[in-house]
């Protein structure tokens, strides 16, 4: 199942809050007692949840379950027969969700029970993160981890009192099951409503001091040192990556430690970055026939992986790769880039240019069938010679090597993975590296076309503003190391279609799009995200509208998640629905956090506009959450990625001349490939008609020309500027 525990600070909060709801929690021996019943429930085609948009909601709709969208319907309904809530949130492509909605959900057993007793209410947690997020808290508190599906039972006033993750039909190892669990809920509600309450009312009130912490004070730069020490000690110098297993892509881990390497020149956090995304790419965690990376692998080595792909792993992935090529000149990372850009460009996005959100482990029932292989097969479709290659260089055995194959799966079957770098092996096999590479991709052509032919897994096609933003940023970056406007006109195609369709007639934002449909208030994640995408747009291609639209975005978001009393942002707008808590989150778990992403952008558009208001408000969230960081650095690394922007030396460079000579676009094309990670790019046109857009923007840019009629550059730190020049090499020198 999806699980997750975020730091050893959880795990103290969660000994308290034990304690403290313990009166009314009951024994597992008290829950694994209880007998079940049997029912002749008759399912219904349909519930409620056949009119919803979102495919994990959809999913459900056929279950003899009479589920509720969340909504006031579900909780005025709940209040007026007096039943607790069953509230069930996963998400479309989650394999232990689909596991429970086959075992439990479609169970007409199971089903009598949660509609007699029960309000049931499903929640796709990737349209309502803000409900993910503060129910997330409760489980976290409440078991010492969280993940997907996520099980919680609460008052119709939407106070928890029991919560958890995956629960089969009936008890086993050790875990109760849904028909001993219910019938235990039921009755103590119903004869043991005091405790049920004063329990409920003591987990809101942890939650809610949790949500509401004092600011701390500001960080220093030792704390950026602090989080790279955990780094090397978490580090596998065996496989790359931090930890033992289940083992994630963790990719914004992966642009702090660059950072580090940048400012400190040391050379064993540059090491471990390069190892740890070489190995993922050799790994059975990439998709080596389609390309894309899979969730997470379930092992140290990379080799057996949760097989769902989400696109915000492809988005965070592209750019450390991307990154990680600019701090190396190593082009493998390039390709790795490339490759994972060729995936999504060509399964994962839509005719109108927005990026679908993930497509699922399964297929036919069974995780990871669609991806894995035989030696017969690979024989069959490429012949015995080119078989013979491509089974060596790829780890493909005889016995097969997917050893935690459950029912459904060959015993022959393979995980394609690579152990050494291609030119190594082909120095082994005494070929060049040229001749094995084109032998190798005329065999993956020849595989992707036959694995196309089989039952494809699921694929969620909704378009999520905040994940098309992280898509966007990852696009118009690569686009602009690489110079590759297919790229770029990729994320200008779908930032423009964000902007179209998923903006409300008051200029705000919203969150899904699907099937011609847009609809749901957007979070901060959303604004945060979508800033940075089109931040990295403007400095990809110098349209000033896209800078224009960031700010008008960025203005939006601080006017309506601002917390004006302690500071940092909420995860929801000040008009938005009222939940337990008004949540603010810091944590950087899979995603980045909103706040930390703000941060990050908000110090970027100090130094392109130089407005220093903005740098007071990165300082601000900073400060909010303080005392959280200190705690553990390293669980906030995209903080400490604008937390090296804050506290290092940073630059702003105006290019000025004429787009269409070749000295500006060689000037312009020479900032591409370094990796300055704390410089911003703008350009103005030498022509005094067109280059007023930038100056209304960025006023100090007002005074800069060409010099002689040659491309000019700016460099200037922190607002001071170097004296121009029309050299490349002096420019460069300036950094």
């Amino acid at each position: 199942m999806a699980t997750f525990s975020r730091n050893k600070t959880a795990t103290k909060l969660v000994v308290s809050l034990i304690v403290i709801a313990g009166t009314c929690l009951w024994s597992p021996t008290d829950l694994l007692s209880a007998e079940s019943k049997t029912s002749s429930a008759q399912p219904s085609k349909y519930n409620r949840l056949v009119d919803e948009s979102s495919p994990y909601l959809q999913q459900h709709a056929a279950n003899p379950i009479n589920w509720f969208p969340w909504g006031v319907e579900a909780f005025e309904k709940a209040g007026k027969e007096d039943k607790p809530i069953f509230l069930s949130i996963g998400y479309s492509t989650c394999h232990w969700c689909h596991v429970m909605e086959h075992e439990s959900f479609s169970d007409g057993e199971v089903a009598e029970l949660l509609n007699k007793d029960f309000i049931a209410i499903k929640v796709d947690r990737e349209e309502r993160p803000d409900i993910d997020n503060v129910y997330m808290t409760v489980t976290q508190a409440l078991t010492g981890s969280g993940g997907w599906p996520m099980t919680i039972f609460m008052t119709p006033d939407k106070k928890p009192f029991y919560a958890g993750t995956y629960f089969p039909k009936h008890q086993r190892w050790g875990r109760p099951g849904m028909m001993e669990l219910l019938p235990k809920i039921a009755a103590a509600w119903k004869t043991d409503r005091n405790k049920v309450l004063t329990s409920a009312d003591q987990i809101t009130q942890h939650v809610v001091r949790l949500s509401s912490r004092q600011p701390g004070t500001k960080l220093e730069p030792e704390i950026l040192d602090q989080a790279r020490i955990f780094f090397v000690g978490a580090y596998d110098p065996e496989y790359g990556g931090f930890g033992k297993s289940p083992k994630f892509p963790s990719p914004h881990q992966l642009s702090f430690l660059l950072r580090r390497y940048y400012h400190t020149k040391d050379d064993q956090v540059l090491a471990m970055v390069k190892k740890t995304l070489t190995r993922m790419r050799f790994g059975g965690i990439y998709d080596q026939l389609g390309f894309g990376f899979h969730r997470y692998a379930t092992d140290a080595q990379w080799l057996v992986p949760h097989f769902e792909k989400m696109l915000y792993d492809q988005a965070l992935l592209i750019m450390a790769y991307i990154e990680a090529y600019q701090a190396t000149g190593n082009d493998f990372y390039a390709r790795v880039a490339a490759e994972i850009i060729t995936y999504v460009l060509r399964d994962m996005t839509s005719t109108e240019g927005g990026f679908y959100s993930a497509e699922d482990a399964d297929s036919e029932g069974i995780e990871g069938k669609f991806y894995l292989w035989t030696p017969q097969e690979i024989k069959n479709l490429v012949g015995e010679k080119e078989a013979s290659l491509f089974t060596e260089v790829f780890n493909v055995k005889e016995g097969g090597n997917f050893k935690e194959a459950g029912p459904g799966h060959n015993i022959d079957q393979n995980i394609l993975h690579l152990l050494k770098p291609l030119p190594d092996q082909a120095k082994d096999m005494g070929i060049s590296e040229a001749r094995l590479r084109n032998r190798l991709e005329a065999s993956r052509q020849t595989l992707f076309e036959a694995r196309k032919k089989r039952i494809h897994p699921f694929k969620d096609d909704k378009i999520l503003t905040d994940w098309n933003g992280l898509m966007i940023a990852a696009l118009a970056k690569t686009g602009y190391v690489l110079n590759n406007p297919k790229y770029t006109a990729a994320a200008s195609k779908a930032a423009d279609f964000i902007l179209q369709n998923l903006t409300a007639a008051n200029g705000r934002l919203l969150k899904r799009y699907r099937k011609g449909k847009s609809g749901l208030a957007a979070h901060l994640n959303d604004y945060a995200f979508m800033v940075w995408g089109l931040l990295e747009l403007y400095q990809a291609t110098y349209d000033t509208n896209y800078l224009k639209h960031a700010i008008n975005l960025n203005e939006k978001m601080l006017t309506h998640f601002w917390d004006q009393s302690n500071g940092g942002l909420y995860v929801t707008a000040d008009d938005s629905e009222q939940l337990l808590v008004r949540s603010k989150e810091i944590y950087d778990g899979a995603i980045p956090s909103g706040n930390s992403v703000a941060a990050y952008n908000l110090l970027r558009l100090a130094h392109m506009t130089g407005k220093t208001d903005y740098m007071q408000k990165a300082e601000d969230i900073i400060i909010a959450f303080s005392d959280q960081v200190k705690q553990y650095p390293a669980g906030h690394s995209q903080l400490m990625v604008a937390l090296e922007y804050a506290l290092n030396p940073n630059y702003e460079v105006v290019i000025v001349g004429d787009p269409q000579k070749e000295d500006t676009r060689l000037m312009l094309a020479a900032l591409r490939r370094p990796f300055i990670p704390e410089k911003v790019v703008l350009f103005r046109t030498a022509d005094k008609n067109t280059a007023g857009a930038i100056s209304e923007i960025a006023p100090y840019t007002r005074s800069m020309t060409a010099r002689n009629g040659q491309a000019t550059a700016y460099v200037c730190q922190e607002f001071a500027c170097k004296l121009p020049t029309t050299s490349i090499e002096q420019m460069l020198d300036n950094f």
